[in-house]
């Protein structure tokens, strides 16, 4: 338009003209101090003293997902489902401060696609548990199935117990926490964030990420596409001995012996590469 130039835009003020779209950086425009401040337009005003709970039993996914919303609607901030029956997609897309306490198992798909609520599960969880989560917490008790933390944003993603391949495919923030063993391709493609594997982790640990750091406390059986090695240092020592302990999965000879995988980041530029030099990465 005429008349217009780039000081004249807002994105300019903002500073987005000098942010270099590659993945390799991001530009905070937010105070983290002003992060309670943000809530969802439609969320509920909720009370974390006042609890309700309700037993799902013989009732379908979608009254179960009605009845949470219901409950969140009348100021409900700690709500209990009792018998979920390992349904799929329970407690999914909750924009919202609240205790959610799953007295039970979860199938597929459950609790995804959450910001805000912290989620308390006492049984196992089917495929993709938590997948596309933004904030808050999810704690698992026993074991989950594959693609645990599926293109997880933030929060923290925890199961005391093991988990099935590819945990964290896609990952693009958050904190993943596992207390037992995953399976193979855990980590593949990841492009931010921390995985913490207090057991063994399958093969192809880490396959083609960009971004990200994973920890290993056991063995592992072999690593994917460009994930490395990479040096323990005492601030990742602090911070794992920090977060196990928040959960209780410290282990009684603390950390020392967790090793770090890190990207290689060989293909950062894989389209660049010659031919040969593809078969070398690949």
């Amino acid at each position: 338009m005429a008349g217009l130039s780039d000081q004249d835009n807002e994105s300019y003020e903002m500073g987005m003209h000098t942010e270099q779209l590659a993945g390799r950086t991001q530009e905070i425009f937010f105070s983290p101090r002003e992060g309670e401040n943000f809530v969802h337009p439609d969320s509920f005003d909720v009370d974390f003293d006042k609890r309700a709970e309700f037993d799902a039993a013989g009732l379908e996914i979608a009254e179960i997902n009605l009845k949470i919303r219901e409950l969140m609607e009348s100021g409900h901030g700690t709500i209990v489902v009792r018998n979920p029956g390992a349904r799929h997609s329970i407690g999914v897309g909750i924009l919202n401060r609240l205790n959610l306490i799953i007295d039970g198992s979860l199938g597929y798909f459950g609790v995804g696609l959450i910001d805000g609520p912290n989620v308390r599960i006492s049984g196992r969880v089917g495929w993709s548990c938590a997948e596309n989560m933004m904030a808050g917490t999810v704690v698992v008790e026993k074991n989950g199935g594959s693609t645990f933390g599926a293109a997880l944003r933030g929060g923290d993603l925890v199961c005391r117990g093991a988990v099935g391949s590819r945990t964290g495919i896609d990952m693009k923030g958050g904190t993943i926490i596992v207390g037992g063993d995953t399976g193979a391709y855990s980590g593949f493609m990841m492009q931010r964030g921390r995985m913490v594997v207090c057991g063994n982790a399958g093969k192809n640990l880490g396959d083609s990420m960009y971004d990200g750091t994973i920890f290993v406390g056991g063995e592992i059986r072999s690593l994917g596409v460009d994930a490395v090695p990479g040096e323990m240092t005492d601030l990742d020592r602090a911070w794992l001995e920090r977060k196990l302990a928040m959960y209780e999965l410290l282990p009684s000879r603390g950390v020392g012996h967790f090793q770090k995988i890190v990207a290689g980041k060989q293909l950062w530029n894989y389209d660049n590469l010659e031919p040969t030099e593809k078969k070398i990465v690949l």
